[in-house]
């Protein structure tokens, strides 16, 4: 690319502008930083409960049955926080307000070292197990609208701790970009009579241009229209509209597109900060987004949105897509 661009999102419609042109300052964006790692002694992760956090509500131990591996657990300082009665939205003024009802969860692996990229594979399933169970156990909740599934990885990233851990919290709302992007896809379909994402997957695979790493059921890309430099997304090559629902097989298969890309950028990018988290149809009125394609974004911490980005709600990025893909790919 010679000259900036702007390129218009195919799901969500939003605007983005891709400036080359700045990109002297790329390798401004990689400079390495000396990771910060918390001592074991005194890690509230080590023995969550010796550390005062609550009963676990999954426990996954080894196979000895000697230690456990993954457990997940109420945070210790919620968000939010369910009492037993559901959220009603009522008006105060011009202004719609409902109670911060909902469920907000750690899910928190053995090793203080090993975060995702770093986990034996099994390891790794074992999580995305964790997250389905529980992901089942909270859409029981009538109360619920959405559950969110993420991992911040780094202070930059909003991580207070080292320990690597995840979070899940289970919403009385459809969070705005994922109404967003839930909107945007159920618009395409009804155009087109197919699903905007696996539009966007064949594309990739054909172009071939800002592949990372692809597997027989899953792919991993720098998408054409990026928010922000080096982006990612993984999704399943199926059409899979419920994470939930996913067999354990297509699970396995973005897992390891996950584990391969999130190397890469640890390698290629100097180990940055990093936050990833899935998308998939809300629990509430599950049958109006079959349409819709779960999947998993990682945005690396490697720029900050400035005044025009914060003015005009069009994200800047200073590296053009192909560029990231062709550093990014897994040889």
């Amino acid at each position: 690319m010679r000259y900036s661009e702007l390129r218009q999102d195919l799901v969500s419609g939003d605007w983005i502008l891709i400036a080359p042109g700045r990109a002297a300052k790329h390798m401004q964006l990689l400079q390495k930083k000396k990771r910060s790692r918390m001592p074991v002694k005194g890690c509230p992760f080590e023995d969550p409960q010796k550390s005062g956090n609550k009963k676990p509500f999954l426990i996954y131990k080894n196979t000895t049955g000697t230690d456990w591996q993954v457990q997940i657990f109420e945070n210790k300082y919620p968000v939010l926080s369910h009492k037993g009665t559901c959220a009603v939205v009522r008006k105060v003024g011009p202004f719609s307000v409902t109670q911060g009802v909902g469920h907000q969860d750690l899910v928190v692996t053995r090793d203080h070292n090993k975060n995702f990229p770093h986990l034996k594979p099994e390891s790794a399933s074992l999580v995305f197990k964790a997250f389905q169970e529980r992901y089942r156990q909270l859409s029981k909740d009538k109360c619920m609208a959405y559950v969110s599934i993420f991992h911040n990885w780094g202070p930059s990233a909003g991580a207070t701790i080292y320990h690597p851990h995840y979070q899940i919290i289970a919403l009385p709302i459809i969070p705005p970009d994922v109404a967003h992007s839930l909107r945007g896809s159920d618009s395409y379909f009804k155009k087109k009579r197919r699903c905007v994402h696996c539009e966007m997957i064949k594309r990739e695979l054909k172009e071939r241009k800002r592949v990372i790493y692809e597997n027989k059921g899953a792919v991993s890309f720098v998408p054409f229209v990026s928010r922000s430099p080096f982006e990612v997304r993984i999704f399943p090559k199926a059409h899979l509209p419920f994470f939930e629902d996913t067999t354990e097989k297509d699970i396995n298969f973005v897992r390891e597109v996950l584990q391969k890309s999130l190397l890469s950028l640890e390698k290629k990018l100097r180990d940055p900060d990093y936050n990833f988290f899935i998308h998939t149809s809300p629990v509430l009125n599950r049958n109006k987004h079959k349409h819709y394609h779960w999947h998993l974004e990682i945005l690396p911490k490697v720029s900050i949105p400035a005044g025009f980005e914060l003015a005009t709600e069009i994200d800047v990025n200073i590296v053009n897509p192909d560029e990231a893909g062709r550093l990014l790919r897994v040889k």
